[in-house]
């Protein structure tokens, strides 16, 4: 079985959307069931094997690492990449990352809680030849916006912004890159200081160099106050 890849959350968001239930606190840092969200988050990823995170932080980037630390209290190493005081998208926070990382890496969302088969997603990953890989969940609309064209073992289409009938799937918030991927898109795009992470999503759909990993469990989430709500009502039926 090979070593599980690190993981990099992307922690650094402002979290408008919570703003009003988050008192202040990045949402990494919102309390639920006594204890705030990064706790039950990287938990969640050591009982799945994972060993090393890298935590992109930006707005309450100091408070996040006092609480989460060096990470031993979860098991975990935990290092930081800060975001500084211009925001750089997520797409530019993943890219200011890239000298800690490996070769190959997961990448997830700080506001994302995702019950999902990491060793089976990344073994798709290794057998695929790709240099990225996307995480898909049939939503047809019912959780978000669904934003996936997905057919035969294939992602044919990608966009936030540009929906379509035939999108049935959602970007389940959980992919594996290669630093390859970015030196591609940089090749083709040029300056990547700032960019949201779907640009790299649909260079790589158009480029046949993602592949794709269905999910059949859902995904919950704290960046709303209908999911911040939903998922504390989970972690009460299924506490671990």
């Amino acid at each position: 079985m090979s070593e599980r890849f690190p993981i990099v959350i992307l922690a650094g968001g402002m979290g408008t959307r919570v703003a009003k239930v988050a008192n202040g606190l990045p949402k990494a840092l919102i309390p639920i069931a006594g204890e705030p969200f990064i706790a039950h988050q990287l938990r969640l990823l050591r009982q799945h094997q994972f060993e090393h995170v890298v935590l992109c932080t930006g707005y309450g980037g100091d408070a996040l690492q006092a609480f989460v630390g060096d990470g031993s209290q979860f098991g975990l190493s935990v290092s930081y990449a800060q975001d500084g005081k211009t925001l750089r998208g997520t797409g530019g926070a993943l890219c200011a990352a890239l000298p800690a990382l490996p070769e190959y890496f997961f990448v997830m969302y700080g506001d994302s809680y995702l019950r999902c088969n990491y060793a089976a997603i990344q073994n798709t990953y290794e057998t695929s030849g790709k240099l990225g890989l996307m995480t898909i969940y049939k939503n047809n609309n019912q959780f978000d916006s669904s934003n996936v064209e997905y057919d035969g073992g294939k992602i044919i289409c990608y966009s936030k912004k540009n929906k379509t009938a035939a999108m049935r799937y959602i970007d389940y918030g959980l992919n594996i890159f290669s630093k390859a991927a970015f030196a591609s898109l940089a090749r083709a795009q040029g300056n990547l200081l700032s960019f949201d992470l779907s640009l790299l999503h649909e260079y790589l759909v158009k480029t046949n160099e993602l592949a794709a990993f269905e999910v059949t469990e859902r995904f919950y989430e704290i960046g709303s106050v209908a999911g911040l709500t939903e998922f504390k009502q989970e972690l009460i039926s299924k506490p671990f």
